[in-house]
C-alpha cells in the first residue's frame, strides 16, 4: 500500500506523541525506533532528484488509468507538444514512483486488460454467436 507525505507526517506526529508519553522504557525505545524509520522514509523520498520520465502506452484506457494513478499520487503528467496522446510524461522521485505509482498502475492495468477480455469474448459469445477462436485460420497463399 502506498503511504504520501501527509500520512508519513501524521504518522510520525502520532509517534512522537505515544514517545512523550511512553510509560516505559521499552515502549520509549520502540516509539523511538518507529520514529526514525518514518523520518527516514520521509528523508528518502525529499532527498532523491526528480527525474523526467517518458511513457508510451498501447491504449487511451491505459493512458486514463495512469494519469488519474500520478494525479491520486501528487505527481503531475504532461505531454510536450506534437507528442502522441498515448505518450505521458512526469517528473518525480524514481525510488517513489515506482515504489508507489508504478506498482499500482501495474496491478490495476493487469486487472483492466483480464476484464476487458472477459468482456470482448462475452460479446463475441453472445452477440455474434462465435468463439472468435483464431487458432484454425489457415494461411494465405502468397502468388
Amino acid at each position: 500500500m502506498a503511504i504520501d507525505d501527509d500520512d508519513l507526517r501524521a504518522r510520525l506526529a502520532k509517534l512522537e506523541a505515544l514517545f512523550r508519553r511512553a510509560g516505559t522504557e521499552g515502549e520509549r525505545a520502540a516509539a523511538e525506533a518507529a520514529i526514525a524509520r518514518v523520518q527516514d522514509r520521509l528523508g528518502k523520498d525529499n532527498d532523491a532528484p526528480a527525474s523526467e520520465m517518458k511513457f508510451s502506452f498501447p491504449d487511451t484506457w491505459a493512458v486514463h488509468l495512469f494519469v488519474a494513478i500520478c494525479r491520486k499520487h501528487g505527481v503531475k503528467p504532461y505531454r510536450y507538444p506534437r507528442q502522441r496522446r498515448t505518450t505521458v510524461m512526469v517528473r518525480a522521485s524514481r525510488q517513489r514512483f515506482d515504489r508507489e505509482i508504478w506498482r499500482e498502475f501495474s496491478d490495476l492495468h493487469s486487472e483492466l486488460n483480464i476484464y476487458f477480455g472477459e468482456t470482448v469474448n462475452h460479446l463475441i459469445r453472445s452477440a455474434m454467436k462465435s468463439d472468435g477462436d483464431d487458432s484454425e485460420l489457415e494461411a494465405a497463399q502468397l502468388t
